[in-house]
């Protein structure tokens, strides 16, 4: 009778066990079919609007990326991932060459700053209305194109033109209006005076740090800092505390010397602007451990029979595990998600790598099904042993 007891027991905690890991089991392809190939301005707005949560604080405007290695994992994450997934990332235009590397039928930028959903909107549109990488350079940073750039020249040749090239302040009004016009008229967003506010201080910045513009331009002081449109680009290459700038991120390589970055060429252009002219690069406002953004982002993609197949995450795990149960809170609502079987984090960890600057960062990777499976069993306990699994 215990004998029979046991078994029966011990098949029922198989069922629970194998049922609980159903949301693991690999998929035989990446799932995308039923999602559209493009999206009105109206359902945009409102996919931004619905699933973005009320703004947090972050302790810098994080204009540029400060992570000069972030394209060394973009030969492996490439491998056995076509075309056409889902992505999801977080911060700045770190996410755009990513995006021109997995090449996603959708992605959704989450960012707990609002500034940086209206910095993507920034980007939106400047790519929008951009001819070329030159054209959006000009537009990017106000200053005029300069005569002698060729439709095929490298990032390093665009990059240094703009460089030598001084800001315009009345090319930056005209810039800024035809901006504005382009977001609230053309696709009729809705966005709010603040917002408006918050679009010409990001775009301020631009101006006045021009290609050197870095990560910590303006540290700690947000949208109450204002700026002199003085003529800027005053930070030298490499910026404070060894950081990059905007031009060195956009003339950065891999490791075997290949520059991935989407003003690379013209073709990553091409497939950055079309994804932003198609309306399927969201940014969204909202908290990793929050309890809308990530999670409506997965209702949406199963409504839609679509998995997630890569998720950069940046750092922002390290402040998670700094900030009680944060981390526990993030991890479940990844959980949530639709998961394809070869998901990847995309994260940025200290690098110590000598030939860098102290204090640069490195970019590694994680399988999301390995994580949540220690984060379910419950050996997942600290940042450490987040990174000890990355690779």
């Amino acid at each position: 009778m215990r004998t029979t007891h046991w078994r029966t027991l011990t098949g029922t905690i198989v069922v629970i066990v194998i049922s609980s890991l159903i949301w693991l089991a690999p998929s035989p392809h990446v799932a995308t079919a039923n999602l559209p190939a493009q999206i009105s301005d109206s359902t945009f707005w409102q996919m931004v609007n619905d699933f973005s949560e009320r703004g947090g604080f972050f302790r810098s405007d994080n204009f540029v990326s400060n992570e000069w290695e972030f394209q060394f994992v973009i030969s492996e994450l490439k491998k056995e991932r076509a075309p056409g997934g889902v992505y999801i990332g977080v911060g700045p235009d770190q996410n755009f060459t990513y995006l021109v590397a997995l090449e996603p039928k959708i992605a959704f930028i989450v960012d707990i700053r609002r500034q940086n959903m209206i910095q993507h909107l920034m980007y939106k549109a400047l790519l929008e209305m951009s001819s070329d990488r030159a054209d959006f350079l000009s537009r990017l940073f106000s200053r005029p194109r300069p005569d002698d750039l060729a439709v095929d020249d490298s990032a390093n040749q665009l990059l240094r033109a703009f460089i030598e090239t001084n800001p315009d302040e009345e090319l930056f009004d005209q810039n800024l209006k035809a901006m504005t016009d382009y977001l609230t008229v053309q696709h009729q967003f809705k966005l709010t005076s603040e917002d408006l506010k918050s679009l010409e201080y990001v775009f301020t910045a631009f101006y006045e740090g021009g290609p050197n513009l870095t990560y910590s331009f303006g540290v700690g002081q947000g949208a109450n800092q204002t700026f002199s449109r003085s003529g800027g680009g005053g930070y030298r290459a490499g910026g404070p505390r060894g950081m990059p700038s905007y031009a060195q991120l956009m003339m950065q390589t891999d490791q075997e010397g290949h520059n991935r970055s989407y003003l690379a060429n013209a073709e990553n252009f091409r497939i950055l602007q079309d994804l932003e002219r198609r309306n399927v690069i969201i940014p969204i406002v909202g908290d990793f451990a929050g309890a809308n953004a990530i999670r409506e982002i997965g209702r949406y993609l199963k409504e839609h029979d679509a998995t997630v197949t890569a998720f950069y995450t940046s750092n922002v795990e390290q402040y998670l595990f700094q900030q009680s149960d944060d981390w526990k809170r993030f991890y479940s609502n990844v959980a949530t998600l639709p998961l394809d079987s070869k998901v990847i984090f995309i994260r940025s960890v200290a690098s110590g790598r000598r030939y860098l600057t102290p204090g640069a960062r490195a970019s590694l990777l994680c399988p999301i099904s390995d994580l949540l499976m220690s984060f379910r069993t419950g050996s997942l306990d600290s940042y450490s042993d987040v990174i000890r699994m990355s690779h």
